[in-house]
């Protein structure tokens, strides 16, 4: 069976592909993700507040709602608490997996500025990464940010990036654009190599005996990969750029769909999280024998075959699915 697949300029042994998580902080857990089969990583995020240490700039990215980000676990932290690694230790933390692990390192920037901190992506190249996740979220709070400047902050970053490094970068994404498949061609026209769909949105809650805002970290479902899964076959031979999924993958059968929807790599965290590293090959195993099963030889085999492009009815990823679905409860 041939799992083999393509991201970022690489041949992959197959498609699962860790997503950036804490996990990635411990050597050991790499080494032993890479003996079950893991054929990428993603490494936590360097986050743009860690590099920024002023208080007034820390003060306004955090009113911005920087800590949404998928990777964040608290809201409102101190500078203290934003990780256990600086930015000069991430690097360091990059050199040692590379030196401990074949498999590629995926370094990963989040942030909302093309200030100073974009020279971390050209020192993140330089630790040995193969290639980076630029992971832009920007909560447009401000009533006179327009959509269009939102997008051009989007594109400004890639850019940014894309001039400081050799190596290839991908754009992790929020689905919160009013017109997303646009967003998506003026980022792959902009050079970006390769689209992650989609960036987890960890909203806030109140605690109502404190009266604070606080976090509301949940892992995520199989429900939520319905959202890239609709995307990425939208997507599909539209865009050059590799195309990434990542959400509410849980299980072998959710990979065989992303695939035939579109997706290159399958990218996962919370059911590692969850239920612990050696799912893997579980899921690695999963996946082999439903290809059997399914007389599948290969990734290139199934890849798009359930792609808007590729089904006779393409408006099920449309409004008609929408309708289709309503008056089924009848």
């Amino acid at each position: 069976m041939d799992l083999t697949t393509k991201y970022l300029g690489k041949k992959l042994k197959n498609p699962l592909v860790l997503s950036a998580a804490p996990i990635s902080s411990d050597i050991d857990k790499i080494k032993r993700l890479e003996d079950l089969g893991i054929s990428a990583v993603v490494m936590y995020s360097l986050f743009e507040e860690q590099i920024n240490h002023e208080i007034n700039e820390m003060a306004y990215y955090l009113e911005q709602g920087t800590d949404s980000f998928a990777e964040s676990l608290s809201y409102f932290p101190e500078p203290e608490e934003f990780t256990n690694l600086h930015a000069e230790e991430y690097l360091e933390q990059i050199r040692k997996i590379k030196a401990s692990v074949e498999i590629p390192v995926i370094g990963s920037l989040n942030g909302v500025s093309t200030g100073g901190w974009m020279k971390y992506a050209k020192n993140m190249e330089e630790a040995g990464a193969d290639a980076l996740e630029l992971n832009v979220y920007y909560i447009a709070t401000d009533p006179e940010m327009t959509s269009e400047k939102v997008e051009k902050l989007y594109l400004e970053n890639l850019k940014a990036v894309k001039n400081a490094v050799k190596i290839p970068v991908a754009m992790k994404l929020s689905p919160y654009f009013s017109a997303f498949a646009n967003m998506a061609t003026q980022l792959d026209q902009a050079g970006a190599d390769g689209l992650v769909l989609f960036n987890r949105f960890y909203q806030p809650d109140i605690d109502l005996k404190e009266l604070e805002v606080v976090p509301n970290l949940q892992f995520s479902t199989q429900q939520e990969m319905r959202l890239p899964l609709r995307w990425i076959a939208i997507l599909y031979g539209r865009v050059k750029a590799g195309l990434a999924a990542t959400t509410g993958i849980h299980t072998a059968e959710d990979i065989v769909k992303m695939i035939m929807v579109g997706a290159d790599v399958t990218m996962i965290a919370s059911v590692l999280l969850q239920n612990g590293i050696a799912t893997v090959k579980e899921l690695l195993d999963g996946l082999n024998k439903w290809m059997e099963e399914n007389e599948y030889s290969s990734i290139e085999q199934m890849k798009g075959s359930m792609s808007y492009k590729a089904i006779s009815n393409p408006a099920a990823y449309e409004r008609a699915n929408y309708i289709k679905m309503l008056q089924s409860f009848r």
